[in-house]
């Protein structure tokens, strides 16, 4: 059981740079806090089929997020995950994970899809489903489809507000150090805060404003966005793709459905 107290979903939006009144003031949480409650359960299903000594070395490749009603403040939320699909590369293994959150009443809250990498563990053979598809290719798109673009300042302190906050502790994201020694240029932002900038972008742009119209967000996260950096989100029709100052992609095939 999780309690969604509503000063820890204030400290998500404040940690995130939200400016959505509905999430400053507490009356939602932001949508990508739907991964807090549901963490734990999430890492602990992929320890049951990856040996733990290789779960330090997860690398979080996509995210995918259908809500099926705005997580309010308040709630009491129960969730399970397990793992439904294995698939074996030439330097690894992706693992698809599939969660399910719901009132402590039973009604359904979000379905999510986490897909993680674990660079050099190989599973016995590969078996199960992938994560359902939201692969965009921007360059197929006309120039005039475009509908918008926002960009955003990451702070330099984001990565130890974000951790504290979504209770993900890291080193990578806290200690220069420590990031360095795994071939980091020093701490990155992490991929779910990443996430919520463009989902609270999303919202703005596609949904006027109106964060119960958003129905599912969907990223697959590229390249590691640096403290300090600004951030660019650039949307087209259900679609997004976000860019660093530095024009590295950090996220690409990222998908919005609105009601």
């Amino acid at each position: 059981m999780f309690l969604v107290e509503p000063q820890r979903a204030i400290a998500y939006a404040k940690a995130t740079n939200d400016p959505i009144a509905a999430h400053l003031n507490g009356e939602l949480a932001p949508p990508v806090f739907a991964v807090v409650p549901v963490w734990e359960a999430l890492v602990g299903a992929m320890s049951r089929v990856a040996p733990p000594e290789v779960l330090p070395l997860l690398l979080h490749g996509e995210q995918d997020i259908h809500i099926r009603r705005p997580i309010v403040p308040g709630m009491l939320l129960e969730s399970s995950a397990e793992v439904v699909g294995t698939h074996v590369k030439a330097s690894g293994t992706t693992v698809t994970v599939r969660s399910l959150t719901s009132t402590s009443e039973g009604e359904p809250v979000n379905e999510q899809y986490m897909v993680a990498f674990l660079r050099g563990w190989h599973a016995e053979e590969s078996s199960g489903e992938a994560a359902p598809d939201h692969a965009f290719t921007p360059s197929s798109e006309p120039d005039h489809a475009l509908l918008a673009k926002l960009s955003a300042k990451v702070d330099e302190d984001q990565t130890f507000r974000y951790a504290k906050a979504s209770g993900d502790p890291n080193p990578i994201h806290v200690d220069d150090e420590v990031a360095r020694a795994v071939g980091l240029p020093g701490r990155i932002v992490h991929g779910l805060c990443t996430m919520a900038f463009t989902s609270w972008a999303a919202i703005k742009v596609l949904c006027e404003g109106d964060p119960r119209r958003l129905r599912r967000i969907a990223v697959r996260f590229s390249q590691p966005v640096l403290p300090g950096q600004e951030i660019t989100t650039r949307f087209w029709d259900g679609h997004f793709e976000t860019t660093s100052d530095s024009g590295a992609i950090v996220i690409k095939n990222g998908l919005v459905e609105r009601a």
